[in-house]
């Protein structure tokens, strides 16, 4: 039910973390001053922080415990590493603030779970910032697919062609599975894996192969290659990597009874059986090359005005965490597949 009081104000949000993921929140935020009130920002670098709060005008808070005793804070963006997360959301989702994180909600399916059990059984909500839900193509494809036009899916193919050089590994912790939970799959690839179960559904069972290549000194796998059994019957594969010199976008190709459809970053282009051809968005950076930060903060605009509007209605909003456990899961069973050299099944969350 809409709460009346909601309705009159914006959401009061703190960010928490101010690394490099953070400047789309930030830039974000600024076209955002209608719908959500940014209550203060907060990382432990004291510098950072009092140089962004003073940079955009915002309060700074000292500590997550004085984040959580604000009676004034509705909720929270996660802009952490992956492995800081569970003991912060934790502590919020005990306050009852409302969480939006930057995904991965966490370093594999097993921490995922948890925080999404944890924020249900506060009854907080549980965001996940997977933005490529929210472009122009992407949610222009979503309407297709929800109106029957294309007709059954009957093939999938994504492709991940990125480039990172040694230097962005370099980095503490990028690219290890005590701080990032992994490589290109939970980092880079998620978004559109993420957005094809969006569209398709389910993935029953996957054949997978994974591994680092000579460009790359890291823990963690820099290409994977997987076959997808759907659970609606549809055939298809992903291809992702870091590797890729130059960088390019990514493709999420859907050959369906009525039409195929190419998403090429934000552009949708269709091709109808009947001979019609239609482009809808238009290519965008995405970040897939040298720059990884080379993409507008439309998206993350969207999401974050999205949520503030569920949070308002007293909705989920559009990306939760229990649906976001769908693409850890199958990234779990690209794992398994890879490492004991067998098909697995898609665990069930």
């Amino acid at each position: 039910m809409l709460d009346p009081h909601k309705a009159s104000r914006p959401m009061n949000l703190v960010v928490i973390g101010l690394g490099m993921a953070s400047k789309p929140h930030l830039a974000a935020l600024r076209q955002l001053d209608e719908t959500v009130s940014v209550a203060g920002v907060y990382t432990r670098n004291a510098a950072r922080r009092a140089e962004v709060g003073a940079q955009f005008g915002w309060p700074t808070y000292d500590s997550i415990d004085a984040i959580c005793a604000d009676p004034d804070v509705d909720g929270a963006i996660l802009i952490t590493p992956p492995n800081a997360r569970e003991a912060i959301i934790a502590k919020l989702a005990a306050a009852g603030k409302h969480v939006l994180t930057e995904k991965p909600v966490e370093r594999n399916l097993q921490g995922a779970q948890s925080i999404v059990e944890a924020c249900e059984k506060a009854d907080v909500m549980l965001g996940v910032v997977l933005q490529h839900r929210f472009r122009a193509g992407a949610v222009a494809l979503r309407e297709l697919v929800e109106s029957g036009r294309l007709g059954r899916i009957h093939m999938v193919r994504v492709a991940l062609p990125w480039w990172r050089d040694q230097a962005y590994y370099d980095h503490a912790g990028r690219g290890r599975y005590d701080s990032d939970g992994g490589g290109v799959l939970i980092t880079q690839a998620i978004h559109v894996m993420d957005l094809m179960l969006s569209l398709t559904g389910p993935v029953q069972t996957v054949a997978a192969l994974t591994g680092t290549t000579p460009f790359h000194d890291m823990e963690a796998e820099d290409f994977a290659s997987a076959g997808l059994v759907f659970e609606t019957g549809a055939l298809g594969s992903i291809m992702a990597t870091t590797s890729s010199f130059p960088g390019d976008v990514e493709t999420l190709e859907l050959d369906a009874e009525n039409a195929s459809v190419r998403l090429k970053a934000g552009e949708l282009l269709i091709h109808w059986r009947n001979g019609e051809v239609e482009t809808i968005g238009e290519v965008t950076g995405t970040g897939g090359g040298s720059d990884p930060m080379d993409f507008p903060c439309d998206w993350h605009r969207d999401l974050i005005a999205e949520f503030a509007d569920a949070w308002q209605a007293g909705r989920p909003p559009r990306v939760t965490g229990r649906a976001a456990l769908k693409v850890h899961a199958l990234i779990d069973a690209i794992e398994r597949s890879a490492k004991n050299k067998r098909q697995e099944e898609v665990k069930t969350v």
